[in-house]
């Protein structure tokens, strides 16, 4: 026991590691500043969090949405960022007419098909395990990302499969200032191949590098409908940071990376089948928790086409 104290005693304690020094509250804003929140008379919303998710209960999404309805659903989603429908038993064409709604849709090179183009379809089995469990935001190797998706849960496992989002505006709200400074005007390179460009064979790699070359975005971007920051680099698809040398982006990455897994800025839902899950993939990342295996789990995403980020 001496020894110990010994020890203890000759350490400073004028050095403490920087890890202590990140808890505590944190600025959890859901809505830009100077905004204020206001009532939806069209229908219920239940928030499932104080920053971000909520259930909308009281539609149909079988049927066209009024003009009314739907921009009070686009308000919803820019408030919550991700929304869900529950009890939605729709088709295929009424999934894919729903996200028409909100602009072009666009088809995914890499991912099966459902029986439309526009449906990517996710079919986990005994034999196929979920790949999406990672924290990314889709399709941020295209010159212009999704501006959101609308995903149908057709069939949910035993259990687990769960679903979870982060709120990127406030990944972003609170780095510190030393790191904000360091990082504006950044911009850093995406690109499909770590992921998606595992699964080709060379020569049809070499294609679709050509179809779909490697995107420079602003390491912070825009939202174009609230004005506010967002964090926009992933793992998944975030490669390298433009003008840094390889060590340094990457050390800087990967602490950027991290901001997602913080779980104020999160939400975590449990699928039921026929749920829909509407989420703006300006201001969000997500990842699919991938504990069901060798459990059945079948969902269908319709993407919508984005804006070029600034």
């Amino acid at each position: 026991m001496t020894q110990q104290i010994d020890i203890i005693e000759t350490l400073s304690r004028d050095y403490f590691p920087e890890r202590y020094k990140v808890s505590g509250a944190r600025k959890l804003h859901r809505l830009p500043e100077g905004q204020e929140s206001l009532p939806y008379n069209l229908f219920q919303l239940k928030p499932l969090g104080p920053l971000i998710g909520a259930v909308i209960e009281g539609l149909d999404l079988k049927d066209p949405l009024l003009p009314e309805v739907k921009e009070e659903i686009n308000r919803a989603l820019l408030e919550w960022k991700v929304l869900f429908f529950r009890d939605q038993d729709i088709t295929s064409e009424q999934h894919v007419a729903f996200a028409k709604q909100w602009g072009e849709l666009e088809s995914h090179p890499f991912l099966p098909q459902g029986d439309q183009e526009a449906i990517a379809r996710f079919a986990k089995d005994e034999k196929v395990t979920g790949m999406e469990n990672i924290w990314h935001t889709d399709v941020t190797w295209r010159l212009n990302p999704a501006l959101g998706a609308v995903l149908r849960m057709v069939e949910a496992p035993t259990y687990g499969g769960d679903t979870l989002w982060a709120d990127t505006a406030a990944a972003y709200d609170n780095l510190p200032d030393d790191i904000k400074e360091k990082i504006d005007g950044l911009t850093a390179i995406h690109d499909f191949t770590p992921s998606f460009g595992r699964r080709l064979s060379s020569e049809l790699l070499a294609i679709k590098q050509d179809e779909y070359p490697a995107a420079e975005h602003p390491i912070v971007r825009t939202h174009p409908e609230t004005g506010r920051k967002t964090l926009f680099v992933n793992a998944a698809f975030t490669i390298r940071i433009v003008g840094l040398e390889p060590e340094e982006s990457e050390q800087l990455l990967q602490y950027l990376f991290q901001q997602a897994h913080t779980p104020e800025y999160q939400i975590r839902y449990k699928w039921e089948a026929n749920t829909i899950a509407f989420w703006d993939n300006r201001a969000t990342q997500h990842y699919a928790v991938s504990d069901y295996f060798p459990n059945r789990r079948v969902v269908e995403r319709v993407s919508i086409v984005g804006d070029v980020p600034y």
